[in-house]
């Protein structure tokens, strides 16, 4: 029986979590995205530096997944101030969920989902919300799934070009005790 975890990143990680960061987001976006717009925002938004200030902000909060003691992926959660967008304080943002291509299928996804309802559940957050990119149709229908509605949408600008992120939200107390 493999053994699953969800641990808390620390600074010392920084290093793991940008070469984890970069390769997640290569694997998931490059086959629909020009190279320089992929090479420009890994560049930015996946750099040590900025990696380590996200990290030291005390509104966010972030999770390794593993199998087997094998990095699988990470959640990054952001409240109040560390908002990307709606940055509401009743609220908790699911900025970045990403499970490695070859752990795929296994339900960690739905961990990661499920460490967010219980993280918004302890600080009595009214509900979780998140941005996922219009083209990202598997990544939609997960959320769907796990009854996360449409409720507008932003912005996202990846180099030169300019996508839109469908914003979704769920109901944490409701839609967390449905899944226990």
């Amino acid at each position: 029986m493999a053994s699953i975890s969800i641990l808390p990143i620390s600074l010392t990680d920084l290093d793991t979590l940008v070469g984890l960061s970069r390769k997640v987001f290569f694997d998931s976006f490059n086959h629909m995205n020009k190279p320089e717009n992929m090479k420009e925002y890994m560049d930015r938004a996946f750099n040590p530096d900025q990696l380590l200030s996200e990290l030291k902000n005390p509104m966010s909060e972030f999770y390794f997944v593993t199998l087997d003691d094998v990095i699988a992926g990470y959640l990054k959660l952001n409240k109040d101030t560390a908002q990307s967008d709606i940055r509401d304080e009743t609220s908790l943002e699911i900025e970045r969920i990403y499970v490695d291509k070859e752990f795929q299928g296994m339900g960690l996804g739905t961990m990661l989902l499920v460490k967010a309802m219980e993280r918004a559940s302890e600080l009595n957050l009214q509900y979780i919300w998140l941005g996922v990119w219009e083209k990202n149709t598997d990544a939609k229908r997960f959320y769907e799934r796990h009854a996360f509605i449409e409720f507008g949408n932003h912005e996202f600008r990846m180099g030169d070009d300019i996508q839109t992120d469908i914003l979704m939200r769920s109901e944490t107390m409701t839609r967390y005790n449905s899944i226990e």
